[in-house]
């Protein structure tokens, strides 16, 4: 099936709107976890209804700044908040995506949260085998289980809102070092949804703001690997683009690694990315990962899980962008914000659709 072949390239993407503080530390493992016992446990302060939280990373790992880094945050908080136990463990592989699943569903953990769509086929096959553990999928769709919930986020409507401040900056060369070109890049890790709809809406926004701009769009194939993104962004900035918006997990780390030498503009992704190179990280879209994460866990001590999609949108703030940084406009934040509330009364639509 198409999942499964995409499953070949590692790795998620993936801000959270409410960024909330890191509590007690979860103890990460790495690689397959049922073979190297590399997942152990530790449980938060608080008191409440005891129960164990199992989270599998992709092959983007922890360290990703972004997606993983995000559902990792939200499990932190539950431990802190809610007092339960958690385990982490981090896939090295496509194929250690069943094994370590099945790993913490076979050590009776209450709910195992997948992190990504290309975890599609792995949650489809545990979930059968294991009906009586709850499961929570980030960024995919799985509606014949009745013991699996999802997680989607509404990212057009964050990449309409940062590729309108893209295209309102370009057109008032509001910002120092803006060249005259009115182009902007954009690096995608893979093209499967959870990107494709952050590239949809971006390409939108900027286009409604700058109809005479243009807009490159260039894919990886990689959410790991650096220096590729490091190249790409370098080939982007050669034809003319001076903002960069890397929708790469990881790989987008090196994307604004090479803005941030060339001294011009980057847009951030899934959390807000600004620490990486506050000089030139104009804002971040952002989806909220540890929120649903957390209210997901919250749920389940509570005995109130519930199977099938949960939609994440503007509309509160389940995605979103980052305040901006220093220097940008009021008048162009100020139009921003007055685009969110278009989009969140139904005014504006915004399409899933790329356009190439």
């Amino acid at each position: 099936m198409k999942k499964k072949l995409l499953a070949t390239a590692a790795a998620a993407i993936a801000l959270t709107v409410l960024t909330a503080g890191c509590g007690a530390s979860t103890s990460g493992g790495q690689g397959n976890a049922a073979s190297n016992n590399a997942t152990s446990g530790t449980t938060g302060s608080k008191t409440g209804n005891t129960i164990k939280v199992g989270l599998v990373t992709d092959t983007g790992g922890l360290n990703d700044n972004s997606f993983n880094h995000l559902a990792d945050v939200g499990l932190k908080n539950a431990q802190q908040q809610l007092g339960v136990t958690a385990g982490v463990v981090e896939s090295k592989s496509e194929s250690d995506y069943v094994p370590n699943l099945s790993h913490f569903a076979q050590s009776g953990y209450n709910l195992v949260i997948a992190v990504g769509f290309l975890m599609h086929d792995a949650v489809e096959q545990v979930a059968q085998q294991y009906p009586k553990t709850q499961f929570l999928i980030i960024d995919d769709s799985i509606t014949d289980r009745p013991n699996v919930t999802c997680a989607i986020f509404k990212s057009e409507q964050a990449g309409y809102l940062a590729g309108a401040m893209a295209g309102l900056l370009e057109t008032g060369k509001a910002l120092p070092n803006l060249n005259s070109k009115n182009v902007v890049g954009v690096i995608g890790g893979q093209k499967i949804p959870p990107v494709d709809t952050y590239i949809a809406g971006f390409q939108q926004g900027f286009k409604k703001e700058d109809p005479s701009g243009s807009v490159l769009l260039k894919y990886t194939n990689s959410f790991t690997d650096q220096s590729l993104g490091s190249q790409y962004a370098q080939n982007e900035m050669s034809s003319g683009a001076d903002i960069i918006f890397p929708v790469a997990g990881g790989c987008g780390i090196g994307a604004i690694n090479a803005v941030k030498t060339a001294n011009i503009y980057a847009i951030g992704v899934d959390t807000d990315q600004k620490y990486l190179a506050p000089n030139s990280v104009i804002t971040s879209a952002m989806k909220g990962v540890d929120t649903s994460v957390f209210d997901t866990i919250k749920n389940v001590q509570a005995g109130t899980f519930k199977s099938g999609v949960q939609t994440f949108g503007l509309e509160g703030n389940g995605v979103g962008i980052a305040p901006s940084m220093s220097g940008v406009p009021q008048d162009v934040v100020d139009k921003v914000n007055q685009l969110k509330q278009d989009i969140i009364s139904g005014k504006i639509q915004v399409s899933t659709t790329v356009q190439q």
